[in-house]
C-alpha cells in the first residue's frame, strides 16, 4: 500500500479557462453541451467543490458575464495562456490560483482537490500525463505571479517559461491513475471528434 503525505487543507481561487479561439472546433466549445450545461458549466461545477470562489479567464475580450462569476480579462492581447494565467495571480489577492480548461471535460474533481491539497508544498502542482505537462489544469502559488510577469514582460510566453523560476511539482502518470485512465483524464476537445469521443467515454 502506498501512503502518501497528509494533504494541504488550501483553498485556492479557481478560473475556467476559456479565453481560447474554438478554431478547429468552428463553434465557441465553452458553449458545447455537457450533460445539464455545457463544458463551461461543467468546469465551473467542478471548480466550484474545490476552491473558494470561481472565476472565469476569457482571454482577450470580456464574455460569459451571464454565468453569475467574476470575468477575468488578459492584460493584453495576444499573450495566450500565460497571460491568462498571469491575470488570474493578478486577480487572486495573494491566494493561489486554480486553472482548469474548458475542453478537459474528464478530470474529476478528485484529481482536482489531490492537486491542490499538494500545493502548500510547491509553488506549483502540475499533472504530467502521458502526452506531457498539463499547464491548464494545474495550481500556481503566489509565488509564480512575479516570474510568470517578467516572462510575459520579456515576450516568453509559454506556459513553463517561468517555470525554472519556481519550485514545481509534477504529478506523473503512476499517481494520476488512482483517479483514472491518465490518457482519458486528459482527453483535449479541441476537434469535434475529440469532443464525440469524450461524450462516449462518459456514457
Amino acid at each position: 500500500m502506498v501512503v502518501q503525505a497528509p494533504l494541504a487543507d488550501v483553498k485556492p481561487v479557481a478560473f475556467a479557462v476559456a479565453g481560447g479561439r474554438s478554431q478547429r472546433m468552428k463553434v465557441d466549445k465553452a458553449l458545447l453541451p455537457w450533460g445539464a450545461t455545457d463544458l463551461l458549466g461543467h468546469t465551473l461545477d467542478r471548480l466550484g467543490r474545490v476552491a473558494s470562489a470561481t472565476r472565469i479567464l476569457s482571454g482577450p475580450e470580456s464574455r460569459y458575464a451571464n454565468r453569475g462569476v467574476p470575468v477575468i480579462v488578459d492584460p493584453a492581447p495576444g499573450l495566450g495562456p500565460l497571460g491568462g494565467l498571469l491575470a488570474a495571480l493578478e486577480s487572486a489577492s495573494s491566494q493561489a490560483v486554480l486553472l482548469l480548461g474548458v475542453d478537459l471535460p474528464l478530470v474529476p474533481p478528485d484529481l482536482l482537490a489531490h492537486l491542490v491539497g499538494l500545493s502548500a508544498h510547491a509553488d506549483a502542482v502540475v499533472p504530467l500525463s502521458p502526452g506531457g505537462p498539463e499547464p491548464l489544469c494545474a495550481v500556481y502559488g503566489p509565488a509564480c505571479l512575479a516570474p510568470a510577469r517578467r516572462a510575459v514582460k520579456e515576450g516568453r510566453l509559454k506556459m513553463t517559461a517561468f517555470w525554472p523560476d519556481v519550485t514545481v511539482r509534477e504529478v506523473g502518470p503512476a499517481a494520476l491513475r488512482a483517479f483514472g485512465d491518465p490518457d482519458a483524464l486528459f482527453l483535449n476537445v479541441n476537434e469535434p471528434e475529440d469532443y464525440d469521443r469524450a461524450r462516449r467515454l462518459v456514457r
